[in-house]
């Protein structure tokens, strides 16, 4: 289908990134591909891309080191593989921009989902600028997204693994509302619609003067939640 959306995969894996070329390609999509972090460069320079399915673990420069890169240039979404499942390289992934995170091994139905559900959202989010900012402030906070760091003032705000991941995704997408099952499934696996509502609950009463009535942290009442940051 030659008008599909075109979706760039990056793994150094050459069977599997000649599966998901052709699984891809017979879902309707049109699909380039790439062994390495140096192959994507000269590729993105060359074409414009909908989406990237891009590998965590390559040799040279890494798929995390890349997409770090690539958000200071252009706001591509990204889908990241991985054979780690510790929360901690989840979340890397998600603080480095990636838009949903995915574990080695899995359903080819499962990859379909998600890519369809990333270019869904993209498609309904307000346009935005094609760098994303390393740090987003809210009130007296300040927000690292690359070090996963709040503060506010010279504080330094503690957070929960579960907590930072929930923020980061929020973050990366100031003023627009994510759904309870979009941040599930960007905060990682045992995550459901109300372990979302658990997380946020906790995170108010960290950033929030009054947790009942939030200023930062809003309810889109039946949609989801969202980051105020005006």
């Amino acid at each position: 289908m030659v008008d599909g959306p075109h979706i760039l995969v990056v793994d150094d894996d050459n069977r599997l990134r000649d599966l998901l070329r052709k699984y891809l390609a017979d879902n309707g999509f049109r699909v380039s591909a790439a062994a390495d972090a140096a192959e994507a460069r000269k590729t993105l320079a060359a074409f414009d891309f909908d989406l990237m399915v891009l590998d965590l673990m390559m040799p040279g420069e890494s798929g995390l080191e890349l997409a770090h890169s690539l958000r200071k240039e252009r706001r591509v979404p990204i889908l990241m593989l991985t054979a780690m499942g510790e929360s901690a390289d989840r979340i890397a992934g998600l603080e480095t921009g990636a838009d949903d995170y995915l574990t080695k091994p899995f359903e080819p139905r499962e990859l379909l989902l998600r890519i369809n559900s990333i270019l869904r959202r993209v498609n309904e989010m307000p346009q935005a600028p094609p760098a994303v900012a390393e740090e987003i402030s809210f009130g007296p906070f300040r927000f690292d997204l690359v070090r996963g760091e709040l503060k506010r003032g010279e504080e330094r705000i503690k957070l929960t693994d579960a907590e930072r991941g929930l923020l980061a995704a929020l973050a990366r997408n100031p003023g627009a509302t994510l759904s309870r099952e979009d941040l599930a499934r960007l905060t990682g696996p045992g995550n459901n619609a109300r372990t979302i509502d658990v997380q946020v609950t906790r995170l108010r009463r960290k950033i929030e003067p009054d947790p009942k009535f939030p200023r930062y942290l809003q309810t889109a009442r039946g949609r989801g939640y969202r980051l105020a940051t005006e």
